[in-house]
């Protein structure tokens, strides 16, 4: 077999991998409904959740707002396998992510090191659990085309608060469009 074939075998398999997910002996597939995926993989350890609205028609006679729903499973499957992320559209599976590495428990390390910017929330969760309090609000970002058509995108912004064993400050995880932005260290 000449190197290209090897070359173009691991493309391939490397593309599968992406496109599909295997949970024991059942395999979910971009496509899939969440049911199905549930009920193939199981319980994810986070779910998270948001929208955008479309705008058609803007200005004209009849204009048409269609809701988008995403939702974010995370799936942990041990310290030797990597955290696979599941986005939803609708209720449809559009893409399977890997997130680094997971644990075996929920909350494992919380540490300042483990928690660096760009990780998601799920990520996030995985590291340090459920937090002891989080507020969430939201600013709207409308991009048009010219032709009456808009998608308003919701520009997400969370904060997260994790209580530091032993200490009189709280740990303030802050995200943005669902991507940790930085970590703060807040007094009582």
């Amino acid at each position: 077999m000449s190197l290209r074939s090897v070359l173009l075998v691991l493309l391939s398999v490397a593309s599968l991998e992406v496109s599909a997910m295997r949970c024991g002996n059942r395999v979910v597939t971009t496509g899939d409904h969440d049911f199905q995926v549930r009920e193939r993989c199981g319980e994810p350890f986070y779910v998270g959740s948001y929208s955008e609205l479309e705008v058609r028609g803007q200005y004209g006679p009849l204009e048409q707002r269609v809701e988008r729903v995403f939702e974010e499973w995370y799936y942990n499957f041990g310290p030797r396998s990597l955290v696979r992320r599941l986005l939803f559209a609708d209720g449809r599976l559009v893409r399977l992510d890997t997130a680094g590495y997971g644990s075996r428990s929920v909350g494992d390390d919380c540490s300042d090191a483990a928690l660096r910017p760009g990780l998601t929330p799920g990520e996030v969760f995985l590291r340090c659990g459920s937090p002891e309090g989080r507020s969430q609000r939201y600013e709207d970002t409308v991009l048009r085309d010219g032709a009456g058509n808009a998608l308003v995108r919701p520009v997400r912004r969370e904060e997260w608060r994790y209580r530091l064993p032993g200490s009189r400050f709280m740990r303030l995880a802050v995200f943005v469009n669902g991507r940790l932005q930085q970590v703060d260290r807040v007094p009582l």
